[in-house]
């Protein structure tokens, strides 16, 4: 989550409200496992800082996130909202083709922990 705030920082984004969109939130890629997963430390972390976070998983059973962890999760991606970074944290398939252009502001940071994106389609 450091690395994260560090590029917004480097990229004069305001880290206190800032909107970031966290990508996955299962256990590993294609699964809808959500037990003993690393991302709720990250999205934790980011919260500390202010951070707005939005979580968006199609695996994950938005039931089981809130049971399990007290954590909103979205089944779905709404292009309403504009972030100021996203974190891929589980290389879903889903995300290897996702038009993030769509959900990004102008000079957001993309924070690919799994390095798929850039071997995708996906439109940055």
């Amino acid at each position: 989550a450091s690395q994260v705030v560090k590029a917004m920082i480097k990229k004069n984004i305001t880290i206190n409200g800032a909107q970031v969109l966290v990508l996955g939130v299962t256990f590993k890629e294609n699964c809808p496992d959500v037990r003993n997963t690393n991302i709720v430390d990250v999205v934790a972390a980011l919260k500390d800082y202010g951070i707005k976070v939005t979580i968006y998983d199609p695996w994950a059973k938005p039931e089981e996130v809130l049971h399990e962890y007290g954590l909103e999760c979205h089944s779905t991606l709404t292009s309403a909202l504009k972030y100021d970074a996203v974190v891929l944290g589980v290389a879903h398939n889903e995300f290897l083709n996702l038009d993030l252009k769509l959900s990004l502001k102008d000079n957001a940071v993309v924070y690919d922990v799994k390095g798929i994106l850039q071997h995708a389609d996906a439109k940055l």
